[in-house]
């Protein structure tokens, strides 16, 4: 069941950002790509969820979990949300953190090797410098900008960023609530993957 359920998240997950990639095709818009990148992370860490549950986590799993789940995600987020407003240096400095991220999460040894079938705690795995570092930068960075941008623009958006305010809420409270397992978490991911995309496609306010 674990295992349906996570892969029932990534589907939803997968089929959103395709939603966004097909949106940025149409527009152009370098938030829609930042968006669709992010959403595109969470997929891929969805998918390294099921295949924990399926076969058991092992080191190919964790470290795409965490690259993509841990490191890139809120990121990407915050990075269309800045780009959404105009700030247009962001895009070098989130294709500069994803190429540092994904190489950091490729090669970093493990502290302890990866097995059994709950959700791997990275305090267990992965030293704090340099991985856990990143990751904590990169998740509040991605995560203040993300909210800060929803909070400024709240009067031309109310729905939409109420939306995105929800979406970051739920997925920091599945994160937290790892105990739940694998099933506990997809079904968070995936209601956070919808109010996402509806915070993202939600037209402002005329």
């Amino acid at each position: 069941m674990d295992a349906l359920l996570a892969f029932a998240a990534t589907l939803v997950s997968l089929r959103l950002a395709a939603e966004l990639i097909r949106r940025w095709r149409a527009r152009r818009t370098p938030e829609l790509a930042a968006w669709s990148a992010s959403l595109g992370a969470y997929a891929i860490a969805s998918g390294a969820l099921t295949w924990g549950a399926a076969a058991g986590w092992s080191e190919a799993p964790f470290r795409l979990y965490y690259l993509c789940g841990g490191l890139l995600t809120a990121a990407l987020l915050g990075a269309g949300s800045l780009l959404r407003v105009g700030q247009r240096w962001v895009a070098s400095v989130a294709l500069l953190y994803t190429g540092l991220a994904v190489g950091i999460a490729a090669v970093e040894p493990l502290t302890e090797p990866v097995s059994g079938t709950g959700i791997p705690a990275a305090q267990d795995h992965l030293d704090f410098l340099p991985t856990r570092l990143l990751a904590i930068a990169g998740n509040s960075l991605g995560t203040i900008a993300a909210l800060g941008v929803a909070l400024l623009t709240l009067r031309q958006r109310p729905l939409g960023n109420g939306l995105i305010f929800a979406g970051v809420a739920v997925a920091a409270i599945g994160t937290a609530l790892a105990g739940l397992g694998e099933a506990g978490t997809a079904l968070f991911a995936a209601a956070a993957a919808v109010l996402l995309y509806g915070g993202f496609v939600t037209p402002p306010r005329r």
